[in-house]
């Protein structure tokens, strides 16, 4: 049928705790949640919204004009005087490509290591409110994502009374456990081995003080907590 909607789908992995913050977003941007399945670990949430109609109007208007500058150039080439870089001029004008824009420095891709010399949103977070709406916004944004920062231990924890498994809190900076801006990092259910610790100097464990050269990857932000919990690829002595 002609009125008939049709719809394009997406789906969207989430960790658990975040689904709230992820479905708001996506419905501010038109898409409508239709399912939601909850694993073990992570949530999958899918969402469709209306495809928006192609504008058929500018569309055989841009043809229309497509055609009249097809017929101006065929006359030009009848009536040149075979001057070969004059056509080759003309050539280009119509076919040659216009360089694409090069990537923002503010929007990383998701292979790129988010930092705070090249990225103004996470420096500000760094230095921002621990429960503020800031760490909500960039956890949603950049899930899945790498960020790297100088930080040190501010608390560390068995995790669940485990003798080899620890909870982490991380801060930004140098401060270790005297750290008061900027987000409660946390690595959750760790091992040495999953810190992947490198450097001169390896040490054979850590402890509340130490500084480090954290690169992890981001998993969400827990506003009940003011925990943003995050996944260690990479952990360099300072």
């Amino acid at each position: 049928m002609a009125d008939e909607i049709k719809y394009e789908y997406k789906a969207v992995q989430t960790v658990r705790g975040t689904d709230g913050v992820v479905i708001s977003k996506m419905q501010k941007d038109g898409w409508e949640l239709v399912e939601q399945l909850p694993g073990r670990l992570r949530t999958t949430l899918n969402f469709r919204r209306p495809k928006r109609p192609l504008p058929w109007r500018l569309i055989g208007a841009g043809a229309a004009v497509l055609v009249v500058f097809a017929a101006i150039i065929g006359t030009g080439v009848v009536l040149g005087d075979g001057d070969d870089e004059k056509g080759a001029s003309a050539s280009s004008t119509v076919t040659g490509e216009t360089p694409s824009a090069p990537p923002s420095a503010d929007k990383p891709t998701a292979d790129e290591v988010i930092t705070a010399r090249d990225d103004r949103e996470f420096a500000a977070l760094l230095k921002a409110d621990p429960c503020g709406e800031a760490n909500v916004n960039f956890a949603a944004e950049h899930e899945g994502q790498t960020v790297a920062f100088d930080g040190s231990i501010r608390h560390m924890a068995s995790h669940g009374g485990a003798r080899t498994r620890y909870d982490l809190l991380l801060g930004p900076g140098d401060k270790g456990p005297r750290t008061t801006d900027g987000p409660n990092f946390k690595y959750e259910d760790v091992n040495m081995g999953n810190l992947h610790l490198t450097g001169e100097q390896v040490p054979a464990t850590v402890a509340v003080g130490d500084k480090f050269r954290f690169v992890a990857e981001v998993i969400e932000f827990n506003p009940v907590q003011c925990l943003f919990r995050l996944a260690p690829v990479s952990t360099e002595t300072r």
